[in-house]
């Protein structure tokens, strides 16, 4: 059964889904999470993150390539392994304009708030989180057979928020993680985030009043 616990050189965790399917590999010496999401019908992949280990997530990636290779925001941890992958798969690659000029591959796909991603018969939305970064996305999957996934990046993470350089920025992430997150979407709410284990917004929700008061 899927829980989302990977380690760096073990294998990926697999999320079978109604129509989607969600493996999660651990790469890289900061433990960043990739997830590779694979349409059941059509057979079509898109990556999350190629952040290191270029030959792992080839590896996971399989013969089928993928169709899109989206970055959640710029931080270099998040596309140290994104050139290889590219150049090895062809793939084009898909990020928001607010973070497009730090990402130093060229960036085809130029995503805004609300923006879908398809992945074959399944969408996913674009989730626009100012605050960890200028351009942080969330990835949103509203599963019709059964509660809402949510790959978050490093916005939001099991106990805390992602790391912010100033009070405004702190405010911004956590306003809209309250807004757009936790009184938008369920309890069940299965979320992935960009470095270490699994949670649910309902499982941090209860804790907002506690990351404002220390600010982080």
């Amino acid at each position: 059964m899927y829980n989302g616990r990977v380690t760096v050189g073990g294998p990926a965790d697999v999320h079978e889904l109604g129509a989607l399917v969600i493996s999660k590999l651990a790469v890289g010496p900061y433990n960043n999470n990739t997830y590779l999401l694979r349409c059941r019908e059509t057979g079509t992949q898109v990556l999350v993150d190629a952040a290191a280990e270029a030959d792992r997530i080839l590896e996971l990636i399989g013969p089928d390539g993928v169709a899109l290779i989206v970055t959640t925001h710029r931080h270099p941890d998040h596309w140290q392994a994104l050139a290889e992958v590219v150049d090895r798969t062809g793939a084009p690659t898909a990020a928001h304009a607010a973070d497009v000029d730090g990402i130093p591959v060229p960036v085809d796909v130029v995503l805004q708030d609300g923006d879908l991603i398809e992945v074959g018969n399944c969408s996913l939305t674009a989730v626009h989180l100012v605050g960890h970064t200028p351009g942080s996305i969330a990835l949103l999957y509203d599963d019709p057979e059964g509660p809402p996934h949510l790959l978050t990046g490093d916005c939001l993470f099991p106990g805390g928020l992602g790391k912010t350089h100033s009070p405004e920025e702190f405010d911004s992430l956590l306003s809209g993680v309250v807004t757009r997150i936790f009184e938008a979407l369920p309890d069940e709410t299965w979320v992935y985030p960009g470095h270490g284990w699994d949670t649910t917004v309902g499982a941090e929700r209860p804790r907002v009043d506690e990351w404002r008061e220390r600010r982080w």
